[in-house]
């Protein structure tokens, strides 16, 4: 079994910086079963880490990520599931963006290159994105016949509200720039080509030189406060997902991906 993530932990002001690298060495960082196990893993393993307080996650230089791999052999066995076993199958991807949301340490995204999809929904569970300037979002589930999953919907409304929600995940098709991401509220900071990660590193400094304990307990309020709704429709996130993958609509959606043609749905 490959490696897709790397920690280093101890760097910065009083090693209280830690660097999470995912890093899959095919140039797009897709987000294969496996890779979310690695992923959910990483996040967990700070549980119990008290001497660390800021935690950067990156990609490549190329790429952040691009989203769920569907070529991987166990992704794609979705299709032969049952309805019980694929919905607990749908559940590595809300379990990973979780751990990450829920860590206790202030977690900063530095995105090179694309995020798209799961990646976009990996970043959003995150407290704060940096971008490099010629970077780009696209979310194309709902091109794919599904919907956007992961409980990314309501984490996105909490960042650009209900009308910037619906343009960037029905507009599949649409990619999100640099600066339209910064001007919607979905990144904090924009930073010339390649240097995403030098800039993470930075706020992660200033974050890292804060007392531990009470940005620790800040993040949990707002955090409690900003998501106390979220869990009563989370529920539907998954079944939604489960449903739509059923769909005909789902099935064109990928084989045209996957012939690179223009797909032709149906509504059933």
């Amino acid at each position: 079994m490959k490696d897709f993530v790397k920690i280093e932990k101890g760097l910065g002001p009083e090693g209280r910086i830690a660097v999470v690298r995912f890093d899959r060495h095919d140039g797009i960082n897709a987000l294969s079963p496996e890779a979310l196990r690695q992923l959910t893993a990483a996040a967990r393993s700070f549980e119990d880490d008290a001497a660390t307080s800021v935690v950067v996650l990156t990609g490549n230089s190329g790429a952040f990520s691009a989203g769920f791999d569907l070529k991987d052999a166990e992704g794609r066995s979705r299709k032969e599931m049952d309805l019980g076993a694929l919905r607990r199958h749908l559940k590595l991807g809300p379990r990973l963006t979780r751990a990450w949301q829920e860590m206790e340490q202030i977690t900063i995204a530095a995105i090179e290159g694309f995020c798209v999809g799961g990646g976009v929904a990996l970043a959003v569970a995150l407290d704060f994105r940096v971008m490099g300037s010629d970077a780009h979002l696209r979310v194309p589930e709902i091109g794919l016949g599904m919907n956007m999953s992961w409980q990314s919907i309501p984490r996105m409304l909490h960042l650009i509200g209900p009308a910037r929600t619906k343009q960037a995940v029905i507009l599949a098709d649409e990619r999100i720039s640099a600066d339209e991401a910064y001007q919607w509220g979905l990144v904090e900071q924009v930073v010339d080509p390649g240097h995403a990660f030098d800039a993470a590193m930075e706020l992660a400094r200033k974050v890292a030189a804060q007392p531990p304990l009470s940005v620790a307990m800040t993040k949990l309020t707002v955090n409690r406060l900003a998501h106390a709704l979220d869990d009563l429709a989370s529920h539907m996130d998954v079944d939604q997902f489960a449903l739509a993958s059923l769909s005909e609509d789902h099935k064109e959606g990928v084989e045209a991906f996957l012939g690179r043609r223009k797909p032709r749905f149906k509504g059933r």
